[in-house]
């Protein structure tokens, strides 16, 4: 049973502009013991992702140190904290039962991501549980409980001035949901278009929108994997599966990162006709190059398809560009700053998603044959950095 007591002092007040709204967080002075949810899985297999006491086994990205700390055995984001900045978890996970508490109090509005990535936007890219502090008598994709911001849930009920609990249930591709003991999603998430291409694998996060909410009794019981990934790079010994096949590019090693620079291409031994490819990119300003598949010949025999990796909005083929077939919508890129860069391609159809955004289709491609994967690096000067270059066949 949870204790109702709490602390008189206030976690924080938080000002919410037009609202005219205090949201005052007091987070219960002693945690209490634990909620049944916890208590039935504390012998189940499951493993703490919090110890009570510190951000051990977390991160803070995209902002401050003083963006997330540990108050009255609780993480809290601090008030200050906002977009891009969230908190991630150590290790990455595909298939997994993850339960955990949320506090309310007052106007509160967070969320709890998992399969989020290393860079780039975690939302669309990922998924996010929205944790708010009122229900919606009509659920709405923005209402608690949403697979924010796609798929409103069966119900939307938060407990006010009370812990509230959640169980996540991730078994590719189906995905259940539980909030205080009721299921509010039960999803095919393959058969939700603005879902279907999210990582199947990735971090758990909580988002923060300045609101310092309390989280406690985050924990994980992984389920068997089902993604079965080629490495292309991770590490410097995977260099030795490249070799160069166009020009004089300049290749080096650094650790998780792959650095290229100079005019020329280089690619994997192995063919490819089907596949999905997953990498983190980033550049110098202007930087050109590309993603070539498909590629078969030499010299002037030599064909392939390419995708373009070029950070000016205004030129002829963007980033995601689909090279002398079809322009992408330009993804918004910061120098030297990294994105995560996804390209299916099956039979006749291509698809491009950068940082979560589907930026570019075609279903036309005039060449069915299997062929290597290259990297292209086009412009001495304007170097490229890729890391976790990963395929699978489709």
């Amino acid at each position: 049973m949870i204790q109702d007591e709490r602390n008189s002092a206030a976690l924080s007040s938080h000002s919410i502009g037009r609202r005219g709204f205090l949201a005052a967080a007091a987070i219960p002075a002693a945690i209490g013991v634990a909620t049944p949810v916890a208590q039935a899985q504390s012998n189940s297999g499951f493993t703490d992702l919090f110890d009570g006491r510190t951000l051990a086994g977390w991160s803070i990205e995209e902002g401050p140190e003083s963006s997330f700390h540990v108050k009255d055995g609780a993480i809290v984001a601090h008030e200050s904290a906002m977009p891009p900045t969230w908190l991630r978890s150590e290790h990455e996970y595909e298939n997994f039962e993850a339960t955990g508490e949320f506090f309310v109090q007052g106007w509160m509005d967070s969320g709890f991501c998992f399969h989020a990535p290393e860079h780039g936007r975690i939302t669309p890219t990922g998924f996010q549980l929205k944790l708010f502090a009122y229900g919606d008598k009509v659920p709405m994709n923005n209402s608690v409980g949403a697979i924010f911001p796609v798929v409103a849930p069966r119900t939307a009920a938060v407990r006010q001035d009370a812990w509230n609990n959640f169980r996540i249930v991730m078994d590719w591709p189906r995905l259940q949901v539980w909030m205080n003991g009721e299921q509010i999603h039960d999803l095919d998430v393959e058969s939700v278009p603005e879902l279907r291409y999210r990582l199947r694998r990735g971090y758990f996060g909580i988002a923060t929108t300045s609101y310092p909410m309390p989280f406690r009794n985050l924990k994980v019981r992984e389920l068997p994997s089902k993604e079965q990934w080629i490495t292309l790079y991770e590490e410097p010994k995977d260099l030795a599966n490249w070799v160069v096949t166009e020009g004089e590019p300049k290749m080096q090693a650094l650790g998780k990162v792959l650095r290229t620079d100079g005019n020329g291409e280089f690619g994997i031994r192995e063919k490819f006709r089907d596949f999905e490819m997953h990498l983190y990119v980033r550049g110098s300003h202007g930087h050109n190059g590309g993603v070539m598949f498909r590629r078969v010949g030499a010299g002037e025999t030599r064909k392939n398809f390419e995708i373009q990796i070029h950070d000016i909005e205004e030129a002829h083929y963007p980033t995601g560009s689909l090279y002398h077939y079809k322009r992408a919508i330009y993804p918004r890129l910061e120098p030297e700053k990294w994105f995560f860069m996804q390209v299916v391609v099956k039979d006749r159809f291509c698809l491009v998603r950068v940082n979560g955004e589907t930026v570019m289709e075609y279903d036309k491609l005039d060449r069915v044959e299997e062929g290597k994967i290259e990297m292209q690096a086009h412009t001495s000067g304007h170097w490229l950095e890729y890391k976790h270059i990963r395929i699978k066949r489709i």
